[in-house]
């Protein structure tokens, strides 16, 4: 493993998908400024200051991409949420990936896979973790409910002990995941969920769907009740959730 860290860059995704060939198994790219990070569905990750993590995975476990690599977003999500329980927090998740701390987002997950013809060139895990933010730049955010651990906590976090343990948890059972896939990780990852048995729109490249969230099947896909109907979703993003 070997950690890159840039003093800036625009996105750690970015730089590692344009260096991907230089860049061996299990590297990891870090900026301390990123101007220009995104996430699902093309929405900027905005930097809110240098003592926030902005990181990438670059994995390339193999030249054929298997059905657990799809679900590595809500690998990293469980880990995420293993390590700010550390901090006395009770995290939780919004399928598929999103991380929030009572119910304020905190941070933000996306995979980017990289082929080559029928061939995995590599995957590309990106995570920004609101660490240290002012409250005054937290209003800077005006489409977003968010947080920042700092806030949570009332104290600054160490960057580098943050970047250490979630770097160190992840490949705790990164190589275990792989063989096995979403399976090992379900009952953590539903134990986190905060959406089960409510009514939800979801935002798909196809539309918005809405319904009542049934469950979450052994590959991470949502089941959606709709008007008597099950609905199987592989991707999308839960952005309401009403509440009674």
């Amino acid at each position: 493993m070997q950690i890159l860290t840039l003093k800036e860059v625009d996105s750690t995704n970015f730089y590692a998908k344009n260096n991907l060939e230089a860049l061996s198994d299990k590297t990891i790219i870090q900026a301390l400024r990123q101007t220009f990070g995104h996430g699902r569905f093309s929405r900027k990750w905005i930097d809110l200051g240098g003592e926030n993590l902005y990181l990438s995975f670059v994995l390339k476990p193999s030249t054929d991409f298997l059905e657990s690599y799809s679900n590595l977003t809500q690998y990293l999500s469980v880990v995420l949420c293993e390590v700010l329980e550390n901090y006395g927090l009770k995290p939780s998740i919004k399928w598929p990936n999103d991380v929030l701390i009572n119910d304020k987002k905190i941070a933000g997950i996306l995979s980017e896979t990289v082929m080559q013809g029928t061939e995995l060139k590599g995957l590309i895990l990106g995570i920004g973790v609101n660490l240290n933010v002012d409250k005054k730049d937290i209003k800077k955010v005006t489409d977003k409910v968010i947080t920042a651990l700092n806030l949570e906590i009332n104290e600054k976090v160490d960057l580098q002990n943050f970047t250490k343990d979630l770097v160190a948890k992840f490949f705790e059972k990164y190589d275990e995941f792989l063989l096995n896939g979403f399976r090992i990780i379900k009952q953590d990852y539903l134990n986190y969920a905060n959406f089960l048995n409510e009514n939800v729109k979801v935002e798909t490249i196809n539309g918005t769907v809405s319904g009542i969230a049934a469950s979450i099947t052994d590959c991470g896909e949502l089941v959606l009740k709709n008007n008597e109907k099950d609905l199987v979703l592989t991707s999308g993003d839960i952005f309401i959730i009403e509440r009674e």
